[in-house]
Parts: structure tokens; sequence; C-alpha cells
């Protein structure tokens, strides 16, 4: 049996529309051999922190809440507006215990995180006194990921996007989980700085990279073993990949 982390809770991301999915079904809603794919990540997170677990819900709140308040209990934040992913662990902050010090941020379409990958993550992170501390994976092809650009002393300067990357940052193999453990005290300054100055105007939670780079504060990486585990659900040939990879994992 796990020994449940008290002082952490975790965020899952699960408001988003989902449109290139082709459906009227909220993403998160869609099923993995029978069961939502949120469910798999919040069961995970719920093995590492017990009901520190926070969904923020947003498109189909209600079908999204009932889904999973039928299979488990966590705690529900409503995201009205869908402002970004630094906007939805905004909502989230404010109805997070004070006896939580550090915040893990999952998302509700990466369903193949595994345990020991988030408890690797929580560890490092803690052991290195970090206030942010970001899953990386090594993969062949990084097209369409957000690159990790790191110092000559191994701490995360920046993460930057396809769209915005030159030649140099294009070769790096090193991309983005999506898949945070953040010091509670430097989050709930950090969030209150991004701004929506973007194409998308939304407020993207990458941004704190960069907040925290230009506040020299403590950051890094701890690149996972699996890029398998961080495969993102935008399609539904996604699906049907994520699928495959569970059934051998099963």
């Amino acid at each position: 049996m796990n020994k449940l982390r008290t002082d952490c809770a975790v965020i899952v991301l699960a408001a988003g529309k989902g449109t290139r999915m082709k459906s009227d079904k909220a993403k998160v809603l869609h099923e993995l051999i029978g069961k939502p794919m949120v469910l798999y990540v919040l069961e995970t997170a719920a093995s590492i922190v017990g009901d520190l677990v926070f969904a923020v819900v947003g498109h189909q709140a209600n079908r999204v809440k009932e889904a999973v308040a039928r299979e488990m209990r966590v705690h529900f934040v409503d995201q009205p507006e869908q402002l970004g992913t630094g906007h939805a662990v905004q909502c989230a902050l404010p109805v997070l215990p004070p006896n939580v010090d550090h915040i893990i941020i999952l998302c509700g379409d990466v369903p193949l995180i595994r345990f020991e990958t988030i408890d690797a993550l929580i560890k490092t992170h803690v052991a290195n006194q970090q206030d942010v501390t970001l899953l990386a994976v090594e993969v062949e092809d990084p097209t369409g990921y957000g690159r990790i650009i790191l110092s000559h002393n191994g701490q995360l300067t920046a993460i930057v996007e396809e769209a915005d990357a030159n030649a140099k940052q294009k070769v790096i193999r090193l991309i983005n989980a999506g898949i945070y453990c953040v010091k509670r005290q430097f989050l709930e300054r950090a969030v209150t700085q991004i701004t929506n100055a973007n194409a998308q105007m939304e407020f993207y939670l990458t941004d704190i990279i960069g907040i925290g780079y230009a506040a020299n504060c403590s950051m890094g990486v701890m690149i996972g073993a699996n890029p398998d585990e961080i495969i993102g659900i935008n399609t539904l040939d996604d699906l049907q990949r994520v699928a495959a990879v569970l059934h051998r994992m099963q």
C-alpha cells in the first residue's frame, strides 16, 4: 500500500471541449476500453494524494461530474469560461486546503500517466527544492510539441512552442509533457502574472516558466522513461493509438 502524500494536491485539467474529436461529447468522456479517459487520470491521482484531487470542469461540466461521481469521489472546480490552462489552475487554487505545499498538474486527456512517474516527479521536485519541476520526455519526432530549453547546468529556462521555435530549437527532441509539480507559494504568485497576449487570447500555464526564469526561481525537469505515458488524446486516431498502448500495458 502506497503512503499518500498529504502535503500535495493534484489538479486535473478536464474542462476542454475537444472539437477535433468530431463528437458532441466532452473530450474527457470518450471511452478507453469501456471507461472514460479522465477516470484513468483521476484514479492515478488518487493513488498518490487520496481525496486531494481537484478536477477542473467546464464543457458539459454536469455530464463529466456525473460520470466521475459514479465511480469515485473527487472535488470539482468549475471553469465557466474556458480561458486556457493557466486560468483553469487559477480557478482551482482558492479551494485547495492550507496544508498543501506542492501542486501536481495533470491533463484529463493524458490517461497513460503512471503512479511511478508522478511519484518520481514529486520526489525529484522536493529533493531539489525546486519551485517548478516539469515532466519532459525525449522523442524521435518532436514536431508539434513544445521544446524544453535548458541552461548549461540543467536548469529549465523556457518552453518554446513549435510555431515560435527557430531552426536550432526545432531539432531539440526533449519535449514538454504538460505535467508539472509546482510549489504552491510560487504558483499562486505566477498565475496572477500570466497574460492572454497571444493569438488565442488564452492564459497558458506554460507561461509560468518564463515568469519563474525572470524571477530567478529554481526550475528543473525530470525526464520520463516512456514517451507513451504522455500521449495526449486530441483526435479519434489518438484515442485508438492510446487504446492499443493500454492493451499492451495490461
